[in-house]
């Protein structure tokens, strides 16, 4: 009978689980560049100094659907989208290196280049700095030039080069902060065929559809393994009352 009580109580809390994805997903549908997770369900044995002769139910978060999202035209100066494979680097809040496709960008109090989420972007140097002007460009290649305050109608500044990489998406996780990081820890190099699109952002790749339709069989699993709880709890009570008899 504890066999049957352990695996829909474990059927129940991975399910939980299972849905708690389907909703992280679901709230991000409108978040900028935002990468669906992927979540997996399978059974595995029990081991301890006994024979395995238990098995529970596990979710897992195996990988990340990198699938493109549609590109939609902003005609900000500071919004970019990468053009196909790539991310752009920025630095976390422990001050490492990172990797993001939001391009929702902004220049903060202190004249650094940042994301919507405040992560620094970093470029050939570390975090860019904005200098005050009046007319700021961002290239294909990730260069951005400005027209300084004053200066003449021709006059044009580079300033400095957005560090664009693209590493091999399954050597990637992505975090809790929802950043990408390179699973051996090491730093990603530039890669100068990486592109972006100025003046775009690209859309969250989740299908609210789909995923609504995943809630809700999530759901009627989770009530089917309640219910098998329910079960096992009767017939340990009627198996308990015949024993008196």
């Amino acid at each position: 009978m504890d066999r049957l009580l352990y695996i829909a109580m474990t059927g129940a809390r991975e399910t939980s689980l299972a849905q708690a994805k389907a909703a992280n997903n679901l709230a991000n549908a409108n978040t900028t560049a935002f990468k669906a997770d992927l979540a997996q369900m399978r059974a595995m044995p029990i081991f301890n100094q006994g024979l395995p002769s238990r098995a529970f139910v596990m979710t897992e978060r195996p990988a990340t659907d990198h699938s493109f999202g549609s590109l939609q035209t902003t005609g900000n100066d500071l919004d970019i989208a990468i053009k196909g494979d790539g991310f752009l680097a920025v630095q976390d809040a422990n001050g490492q290196e990172a990797y993001t496709r939001g391009g929702e960008l902004r220049v903060n109090a202190n004249g650094l280049l940042e994301t919507s989420g405040g992560r620094l972007v970093l470029g050939n140097g570390g975090p860019i700095a904005i200098p005050a002007n009046e007319k700021l460009d961002i290239g294909g290649d990730g260069t951005i030039s400005i027209k300084p305050q004053g200066a003449p109608a021709n006059a044009v500044l580079v300033i400095d080069r957005i560090k664009l990489v693209n590493p091999d998406v399954r050597e990637t996780v992505k975090g809790e902060d929802g950043l990408f990081r390179r699973i051996d820890g090491a730093i990603a190099l530039a890669d100068p065929n990486v592109s972006v699109v100025p003046g775009a952002l690209e859309s969250s790749n989740v299908n609210a559809v789909a995923e609504l339709v995943d809630m809700i069989s999530l759901a009627r699993q989770f009530e089917m393994n309640v219910k098998m709880m329910r079960v096992a709890d009767e017939n340990d009570s009627s198996l308990e009352q015949l024993m008196q008899l």
